[in-house]
């Protein structure tokens, strides 16, 4: 019998780079995948779809229509917190798909039928950090075709990557994962999303995309920590303005006081919010890795906060997905 095993690091969701319905282009997602934490699964072909949690049963369900295929018995062997700001719901899903796909000796096409599993709809990051790692800028999608109500699954395509870079290894992003309130997902999200196009400044989306073309890409494409950071924490602030009355200020309790806390971090930059939060990330390099961790611990005792914290390198590559089945 084929087995599959897919294995899919996290990522980060720096912003957005438009969320104005002023401006040509909505979204326009920028993130970076991490090579931990990670989702794992494996999976076999089957009659019917079996599997040993309810949220990898419904994606399992949907992967096996997707593919046309008879069925699948999948087991979910290291798992992502959910809805913290680390893509577990995009990771998780495709990670799914890719093994049942495998599994039945198809080419796992993520893309493809990433939005008939319903993701993708707004950000293709966690699609392209899947596939291929790196830190990353999609295209969005025209501003023309935004609808009040969400689009029904399968009926968009995950934005284009327009810029791609691998980052220096010995760059290590901290990940502050606070034991808090999960951050905003499925129809919460959409609603609190729309609220936030409604009355987005398109200004602010104006200084997004001199922070992105004169500063972020440049630091990437040259490998500069300090300027990569300056560029992506300035980023998460200008996001935070926009969702400042959907989440109660810049960022989101408790991951404001930590950003606060970090920034007085030496060795740390680019401290900001991923995606609806708690998580809180920065960035520093190898060398410096034990003192930024250090430091987030303290944050997280001085008030009075349990959590996880993660010192991971961003991902050259995309999932690792082996097995038999193809």
């Amino acid at each position: 019998m084929a087995t599959a095993t897919v294995s899919a690091g996290a990522r980060l969701h720096v912003g957005f780079q438009n969320l104005s319905l002023a401006r040509e282009r909505l979204y326009g997602g920028i993130g970076v995948g991490l090579t931990a934490p990670r989702v794992t699964v494996t999976a076999e072909p089957s009659a019917t779809v079996t599997a040993d949690d309810p949220l990898v049963q419904e994606y399992a369900t949907r992967a096996v229509d997707v593919l046309d295929v008879s069925g699948v018995t999948i087991a979910l062997v290291e798992s992502l917190p959910r809805h913290v700001g680390l893509g577990s719901g995009t990771q998780l899903a495709l990670a799914v798909l890719a093994a049942t796909a495998r599994a039945h000796g198809r080419r796992p096409r993520v893309r493809d039928h990433a939005p008939a599993i319903g993701r993708g709809g707004r950000s293709g990051v966690g699609v392209a950090t899947f596939e291929r790692g790196g830190f990353v800028v999609d295209a969005g999608h025209p501003t023309n075709r935004f609808t009040t109500e969400p689009p029904a699954e399968g009926n968009w395509t995950v934005p284009p990557i327009v810029a791609r870079h691998d980052l220096p290894t010995e760059w290590r992003f901290l990940v502050v994962v606070p034991d808090a309130e999960p951050g905003r997902s499925g129809d919460d999200e959409d609603a609190s999303m729309r609220a936030v196009v409604d009355r987005a400044d398109p200004a602010v989306a104006d200084e997004i995309a001199g922070v992105v073309t004169r500063k972020l890409l440049p630091a990437a494409a040259a490998g500069r920590l300090e300027a990569f950071g300056d560029a992506i924490a300035e980023i998460g602030r200008k996001n935070g303005a926009w969702y400042a009355d959907a989440q109660g200020g810049v960022f989101r309790p408790p991951a404001g006081e930590l950003v606060e806390a970090l920034e007085d971090c030496p060795v740390l930059s680019g401290i900001g919010q991923s995606s609806w939060g708690p998580v809180v990330y920065g960035v520093t390099d190898a060398a410096h890795a034990d003192e930024a961790e250090a430091s987030a611990r303290d944050a997280l005792a001085d008030r009075g906060l349990d959590g996880r914290v993660v010192l991971t390198e961003p991902a050259e590559s995309g999932a690792r997905v082996s097995g038999d089945g193809a």
